[in-house]
């Protein structure tokens, strides 16, 4: 898969040091994927979740650093990229409004 971009995980890290390996390591397992699909999504983050959005469609969230941090993605599996749109703290996922 290529992953857009790197730039806010760095960005995210930078404020959050403890998040900085398992950023990298999702970013090496999503740069090494072959997702069609969620389910294929499932086979390396089973916790992952599809969420509907009014404006975005489906994206999918991911658990990082043992569920303290959320990666939020917009997968475009038939063209084999992911776009990561928010990563955020637990309690920034919770308020919701990166769904808006």
């Amino acid at each position: 898969m290529r992953v857009i971009s790197l730039k806010p995980l760095r960005a995210f890290w930078d404020c959050h040091g403890d998040a900085e390996s398992p950023l990298r390591e999702w970013y090496k397992t999503a740069r090494n994927a072959t997702w069609s699909s969620l389910q294929d999504v499932w086979q390396t983050y089973p916790q992952a979740d599809g969420v509907e959005t009014k404006n975005s469609g489906t994206l999918t969230v991911f658990n990082i650093g043992g569920n303290k941090y959320r990666l939020v993605a917009r997968i475009r599996y038939e063209h084999g990229l992911v776009n990561v749109r928010h990563v955020l703290t637990h309690k920034e996922y919770d308020e919701g409004t990166w769904k808006e």
